[in-house]
């Protein structure tokens, strides 16, 4: 993994989990051979630096359901009570 598309990457998305699984999912899905939104810049360049590419150019992007993040928050708070 190329540390400055990491740099880059992480202003667009700067949840490190968020970005590590929103990677992930890209990166699954490039090697199930949906083609990648960025012109690889050899063949034989890394899957995880093409998603990385696509998140630091912006043409992949994630949405956060803050709601949901709120609701098994009070959830977990009521179980360790």
């Amino acid at each position: 993994m190329n540390v400055e598309l990491i740099e880059k990457a992480r202003v667009r998305v700067p949840s490190v989990p968020v970005l590590v699984n929103l990677v992930s999912k890209r990166v699954r899905q490039l090697n199930m051979g949906e083609r990648p939104y960025v012109k690889p810049l050899s063949a034989d360049e890394d899957k995880c630096d093409i998603a990385l590419r696509e998140v630091a150019d912006g043409l992949l992007i994630s949405e956060v359901d803050f709601g949901a993040i709120a609701r098994a928050e009070a959830a977990h708070t009521r179980w360790s009570e």
